[in-house]
């Protein structure tokens, strides 16, 4: 926290599914977006993409629960209404009705999850390298599972070089990133279940929605991703392949991601 470019204001909520912890940024009085960070890591790694939105937006950003964070250790089944339900547990207690929402990678899959329970509460949605849609090759999982398990039991730093160096696309991601992977890889008892929504699920759910996938991204590659996405989203206006980026993006494409959120919004 202390690493981010904003500041943020700290409170905890109850959900039925356990106290969750929330960071706020942002004018008060600004349009809400909720933002869900990833699985197996922390809020602040990734609220860090969307800092910027902080000057026009309320951002809100809850510690998932089940996830590294100070939110309730509470796991749920990640296919079924736990999710959708904390989330709209979280607006009730926060007041706000409905909320445009960024989700990346385990978080786009929670929007999902919300989509398919309370579609009525998102105004609109965007999945940044998102869960939910599939995974990848399982060789391309392996090059970041295998070393990333033997990590875990050895502690080796090249073993944790090689998960990072598959699954980021910057060379040298910094103390923040490397130390929160670091962390999570040892200490964590990784989630390995995506949440998702059926087509059927998704029916009801008409905001519109962007999509971003990263070309190299070992998880949730396009290929994957694309076509399930247009399959099961029946407003999906803006779809965008970023070149060359792994699942952890590039500051240039974290800043790329975040320029073009706002006229989405506002379109």
């Amino acid at each position: 926290m202390e690493a981010l470019d904003i500041e943020v204001d700290e409170r905890y909520v109850e959900t039925r599914h356990g106290q969750t912890h929330v960071l706020s940024a942002g004018p008060e009085n600004g349009a809400p977006v909720v933002v869900f960070h990833g699985g197996n890591a922390t809020n602040p790694l990734t609220l860090a993409w969307y800092s910027e939105l902080a000057d026009s937006y309320r951002l809100i950003a809850p510690d998932t629960i089940g996830q590294p964070g100070y939110s309730a250790e509470t796991r749920v089944d990640p296919t079924g209404d736990a999710y959708g339900e904390w989330v709209v547990d979280l607006l009730d207690a926060l007041d706000v009705q409905t909320a445009r929402m960024i989700g990346t990678s385990y978080g786009g899959g929670i929007i999902l999850r919300v989509a398919s329970v309370a579609p009525e509460r998102i105004d609109s949605a965007v999945l940044v390298v998102p869960a939910g849609f599939g995974t990848g090759p399982l060789v391309n999982m392996l090059k970041v599972g295998l070393p990333a398990i033997l990590y875990r039991f050895l502690g080796a730093e090249w073993l944790l070089e090689r998960s990072l160096t598959a699954m980021i696309t910057r060379s040298d991601p910094g103390p923040v990133v490397r130390d929160t992977v670091s962390a999570s890889l040892r200490y964590v008892n990784l989630e390995r279940e995506f949440p998702s929504a059926t087509a059927g699920e998704l029916g009801g759910f008409t905001a519109p929605v962007a999509l971003f996938v990263a070309e190299n991204d070992p998880f949730f590659p396009p290929e994957a991703v694309v076509p399930r996405a247009r399959s099961r989203l029946p407003n999906l206006v803006k779809t965008e392949i970023l070149d060359g980026e792994k699942h952890i993006l590039s500051p240039e494409a974290q800043e790329r991601v975040t320029t073009s959120i706002p006229s989405f919004f506002n379109e």
